[in-house]
């Protein structure tokens, strides 16, 4: 039987709808797209970006083969639960927490939906994991917790500054506290510990919100006369790094901020960097998607410190960086 022009026009007609609604089923299979739920203390930028190009280096496209579903406190932290309700009520695949605040919100919300955290210092004493090695439940994650960045911190003080007798430390009070210890969260009471073991007097003070009152701030530091500042890092502080900075360099007065805070402008920079924990903290959602179960899954320990001085900012307060600390540096801002 022989095919007429008429006969043939459809076949190829019907090949061509067959192929191509074959590839589109490629592309776009017939399964939904993982929901990744997100929650920063922060807004819209870079730490989010970086943590998306993370993803990226795994393969996953957001919009393509993965669906992030972020949620922005902008640093109001009241606002963590409800959005982390927000992500429960999507019935997202995995939380991501960047930040003790949203990993405890997450951990008290949901006892199903896996949770993955970062930029968290202890997560034993605020009740978030049991161990580091099994952590139990639906939660895992990287912890900068490192028993020994306190004392080594202030040690680099006191060789920057001979004669250091008092420092002030500046903290949030919007960050969890350990039930153990009522009033002190474990990175406040690790570094009031650390400085009074080494001899110095320790001025804890806290600051929250949007507008948190910095020049309130330095008035009880000059008063106490404390002379250096260590920032740690929480999420007020990290909002207002930069005029932090600022009030310190017209104060005259040294400070100590977190590892990946050099564009504060900022005496000295040590400890950890968050976005350095990304690239592994994308690995753990990737294993949770493939089936992991977290509580099977070991806390991760981020204990890579770089340390950095800013020479500019070392001459406008007057001060000499020793030259035997300079060789350590593995970042110097002339």
């Amino acid at each position: 039987m022989s095919l007429t022009r008429r006969h043939f026009l459809p076949l190829i007609a019907g090949a061509i709808t067959f192929a191509f609604v074959t590839r589109v089923a490629a592309v776009r299979p017939n399964t939904k797209l993982p929901r990744i739920g997100v929650i920063l203390n922060g807004g819209p930028g870079p730490v989010f970006e970086k943590l998306r190009q993370s993803f990226g280096q795994l393969g996953y496209v957001d919009g393509r083969n993965l669906l992030f579903e972020p949620r922005f406190a902008k640093e109001h932290l009241d606002r963590v639960p409800a959005l982390v309700a927000e992500l429960i009520s999507l019935n997202v695949d995995v939380i991501v927490a960047v930040g003790i605040v949203g990993a405890r919100a997450a951990h008290i919300a949901t006892t199903e939906i896996p949770i993955v955290f970062a930029m968290v210092v202890d997560p034993i004493p605020v009740g978030i994991v049991k161990t580091l090695e099994r952590p139990s439940g639906n939660i895992t994650g990287i912890t900068s917790f490192d028993p020994q960045q306190p004392k080594k911190q202030f040690e680099l003080l006191k060789a920057v500054i001979p004669k250091l007798a008092r420092v002030a430390i500046l903290s949030d009070p919007d960050i969890p506290h350990s039930d153990a210890d009522p009033g002190w969260s474990p990175i406040e009471r690790a570094n009031d510990s650390a400085a009074r073991r080494l001899g110095l007097q320790p001025q804890l003070l806290k600051v929250k919100g949007v507008e948190p009152d910095l020049d309130g701030v330095f008035a009880a530091i000059r008063k106490e006369g404390a002379t250096a500042l260590v920032i740690l890092e929480v999420p007020a502080t990290r909002r207002h790094q930069v005029r932090i900075a600022e009030l310190a360099a017209e104060h005259r007065l040294p400070t100590m901020f977190p590892g990946d805070w050099q564009a504060a402008g900022g005496l000295i920079t040590y400890g950890t960097s968050i976005v350095n924990t990304f690239p592994r903290l994308a690995e753990y959602v990737h294993k949770i998607l493939k089936g992991a179960k977290p509580a099977e899954m070991p806390i991760e320990i981020n204990t890579r410190r770089r340390l950095g001085f800013n020479l500019r900012t070392a001459r406008a307060i007057g001060l000499r960086i020793p030259r035997n600390l300079l060789k350590r540096a593995d970042q110097i801002t002339e």
